[in-house]
């Protein structure tokens, strides 16, 4: 029975049996942490092997001898790889070092300090910079445009993309928003995969900033949770046959592939892109960590083994999904007080609570000993007008324990629901 069908008498009787049980599970004393995305202990296991790469002796790639300085493009072997991957040339590709982070960072960066190939001055130069945040999005992206004074527009995620007609209506008149966020496959925290259609009007869309970028965040491409890996689309095809070869920056890394701390990170863009980045990149550094690029280019191979070593993933992480939303399902599933993202890939569930209740959800879970990602950190400035979503990330912790985490943020919710109802 749905709780708004619960008489008064019915709902007080359900408050007082979920507190006594929340009170029951707060004296157990558990420490568990749903925060953030993070690989467990056994998917960096499976990278065990990189920290003997390269062996002594193998310390050249063609003509490089990985241990010097320079190559600031990085290792062709390495970037084809990932050139397969993302369906792309290898010589559109560069590898550089461990956090896409950095390198998305650098592009809002170097565009406010120097404005891009397309711009007419520096963006800090511009009257006004504003930026577009499809929501629930992802918060470290919100964080950069935050901290480079970017003013950020959110727009509605769906899942197959962000509202189309709302993005394709700002960008048409107004020449402030220089650009827009985009995680399209797997997105941070829903699971959304954008369509073909929606692809296709990103790439197309008039704008009214001749120097618009889209980030094109392509964090979980290969972060399948089923035996298929998504087609990865070429953006910058699409963008070129309309007009806009520059529109695109793709962006990924192997953080959550190999090894988090020590990745390698890689950008695809067009040649004028890519020739303005390295530009300014070689001012700060002479080059990436080449040693670190020539060990993950002898540990894949090629870009089969990539996809092979992502299957050993899922094996890992796909239970933990699976126990995250059954768990939910048996807390939550008859009261109609929540909805919750089912992915096919990525880190993430996305819990949609009752309106207004988020806040308190994660209060209360993290009273009881389950640490949860702040409310409202998948809107820009930390701001969840409804209060309603709360980002989950079951892939660190062990299965038992996703199990009892899951259970306890079920159980909040549906407290934090009751006493919302009874209010």
């Amino acid at each position: 029975m749905a709780l708004s069908d619960l008489s008064a008498d019915d709902l007080s009787r359900l408050e007082s049996d979920l507190a006594s049980e929340y009170d029951e599970v707060k004296s157990r004393g558990l420490a568990l942490d749903l925060t953030r995305g993070k690989p467990s202990p056994e998917q960096l296991d499976l990278s065990e092997r990189l920290l003997g790469l390269p062996e002594p002796g193998d310390h050249t790639a063609g003509k490089t001898d990985v241990r010097n300085y320079g190559g600031g493009a990085g290792l062709p072997g390495l970037r084809a790889i990932v050139a397969e991957l993302l369906g792309v040339d290898t010589d559109r590709v560069i590898a550089q070092d461990n956090a896409s982070l950095s390198i998305m960072y650098d592009l809002l960066s170097f565009a406010v300090l120097f404005g891009t190939p397309d711009s007419e001055r520096p963006w800090k130069d511009e009257e006004e910079v504003r930026w577009l945040c499809p929501v629930p999005g992802y918060d470290r992206h919100f964080g950069i445009t935050e901290a480079l004074g970017v003013e950020m527009i959110p727009v509605a995620l769906g899942q197959g993309g962000p509202d189309m007609d709302e993005v394709e209506r700002l960008v048409a008149d107004d020449p402030s928003i220089k650009g827009m966020w985009c995680v399209p496959i797997f997105s941070n925290p829903t699971g959304a995969v954008y369509d073909d259609h929606t692809v296709s009007r990103l790439a197309r869309m008039t704008t009214a900033a001749p120097d618009f970028r889209i980030i094109w965040d392509n964090a979980y491409a290969v972060h399948t949770l089923t035996a298929d890996f998504p087609e990865v689309p070429d953006v910058d095809a699409l963008a070129a046959e309309a007009g806009h070869p520059n529109r695109f920056l793709q962006v990924c890394s192997t953080s959550k592939i190999t090894f988090a701390g020590a990745g390698v990170s890689f950008l695809s863009a067009s040649t004028v892109n890519l020739d303005w980045y390295l530009g300014h990149a070689g001012v700060r550094s002479i080059g990436p960590n080449k040693v670190n690029q020539l060990a993950h280019l002898r540990f894949f191979g090629d870009a089969e083994g990539v996809r092979t070593h992502m299957q050993k993933h899922r094996e890992i992480i796909q239970p933990k999904f699976e126990a995250a939303a059954a768990a939910l399902s048996r807390r939550l599933g008859e009261y109609d007080v929540a909805r919750w993202t089912h992915p096919e890939g990525g880190y993430f569930i996305d819990l949609e609570v009752v309106d207004g209740t988020a806040t308190e959800t994660v209060r209360l879970a993290e009273e009881a000993g389950v640490a949860l990602t702040p409310a409202g950190s998948a809107y820009p400035y930390g701001e969840d007008p409804d209060d309603r979503h709360i980002r989950l990330a079951p892939t660190l912790p062990p299965l038992a324990e996703v199990e009892t985490a899951m259970d306890v943020v079920a159980l909040c919710a549906l407290l934090a629901a009751c006493r919302a109802a009874r209010a």
